[in-house]
């Protein structure tokens, strides 16, 4: 949007079909790591096969890093508004909030021409990059309604709720933490997933005063107490606000931590099954769909397809205790563990291909390579079956060209 503010005209809603998607609301304070867990997400899912939209509302970043299908910069611009009402960054992003609230169907519109397809109704994949202003989703109203109206048409959404693993090194600002990600918890009324970002850091955090299982569970947050009370000696004010910040979290008993390293595999992969188990979405193997005259069943000899056909339970992808031992002192032990296995499965791939070339088979090999990937691409994209747990009746989902956008 540029020059003056004013709103969209909207076709009456009475009796209008919308599309129904599954989604994640990605929340958390700057520098969580929100965009950058935005493009994993969804290079992760689209690798799965899962079709997979990403929605923008954060009018402070107008270009995102990642490819998102619906931009809310498109409605409204923080620029403009802070130029129109001569309004400060903070100001301006709550206007923003407010005036996508006053002017919702216009995001209505945009996620039913991504979702609705000719003739049916298939449920589809959205996630919503939100601004790092934490009142948005604490204090605010404006984008709890935004949500109530998204769900009330059908939208299973989750909360996503990052904040920096570096948070855990620090008493006073694990307890804040703690305390952000239950308002967002009771504000939102939504499944919600909290999330230590960045936890491939942990090695270089040092020696941390509790294992990290004691702080993804997030109780008896009595043993900080020592900690928090350090940095408020002589005040005994300060001691009883701690002991009653402390004790509030552990009162609601609603706050535990996932972790996450977005750019390792088996960590994106069983966040997503958490997330999945949230919202009630089951991902099976579908063997349906086929590939020319080659059944998907066939073709699931490749790594692709059976990765999604024996795809791994939440206890197959380890607990928090294989987490800190992953990124924590043996760090660069197990990356050289991890090279070497990828260096063993790409043999491997090579020689279950059963070719083999001499010099000057260098032009064969490659359109080899790419022919295998394009066949691995088709098996991630055809072997996921959504079915929801609601009764939803099951659909094979697969990408449109629109998905690959």
């Amino acid at each position: 949007m540029s020059g003056a503010i004013s709103s969209p005209s909207t076709p009456s809603r009475q009796g209008k079909r919308h599309g129904i998607a599954f989604g994640q609301v990605i929340i958390g304070p700057p520098g969580a790591g929100k965009s950058t867990y935005a493009h994993g997400m969804q290079q992760f899912l689209t690798a799965l096969g899962r079709p997979c939209h990403v929605v923008n509302l954060d009018p402070a970043t107008p270009s995102p890093s990642y490819p998102c299908s619906v931009n809310i910069t498109d409605l409204i611009s923080l620029e403009s508004v802070m130029r129109e009402y001569g309004l400060g960054p903070n100001g301006a992003m709550l206007y923003v909030a407010e005036y996508l609230e006053a002017n919702l169907d216009w995001l209505v519109d945009r996620l039913d021409e991504l979702l609705l397809q000719e003739g049916t109704l298939v449920p589809g994949y959205v996630i919503f990059d939100t601004p790092g202003q934490v009142e948005l989703w604490t204090n605010h109203d404006s984008f709890k309604r935004v949500i109530e109206r998204l769900t009330k048409m059908d939208h299973r959404l989750v909360a996503v709720h990052l904040s920096d693993a570096h948070y855990i090194t620090d008493a006073s600002k694990f307890i804040s933490v703690a305390l952000l990600a239950l308002r967002a918890t009771l504000q939102l009324e939504l499944p919600h997933v909290n999330v230590l970002s960045k936890i491939d850091l942990l090695s270089t955090y040092g020696e941390l005063p509790f294992d990290l299982r004691y702080y993804t569970e997030c109780r008896d947050l009595e043993y900080l107490l020592d900690s928090l009370d350090i940095d408020t000696r002589p005040n005994p004010k300060m001691k009883a606000l701690n002991r009653a910040m402390v004790e509030l979290v552990e009162q609601y008993g609603a706050v535990h931590f996932e972790t996450l390293a977005v750019e390792d595999k088996r960590s994106m992969l069983k966040l997503v099954r958490i997330i999945d188990q949230a919202i009630g979405y089951v991902s099976l193997p579908g063997s349906v769909s086929t590939l020319g005259d080659t059944t998907l069943n066939e073709k699931a000899s490749h790594v692709g397809g059976d990765f999604l056909r024996n795809m791994p339970t939440l206890d197959d992808l380890g607990d928090v205790d294989d987490v800190q031992e992953r990124w924590g002192a043996r760090k660069a032990q197990h990356d050289e563990e991890e090279m070497e296995a990828w260096g063993r499965e790409w043999e491997m791939r090579r020689a279950a291909s059963g070719k083999e070339y001499g010099e000057g088979d260098g032009a064969a090999a490659e359109k080899d390579e790419e022919e295998e990937s394009d066949a691995d691409e088709q098996v991630f994209r055809g072997m996921e079956r959504a079915m929801p747990l609601s009764g939803m009746a099951a659909q094979v989902v697969r990408p449109s060209a629109a998905h690959d956008d």
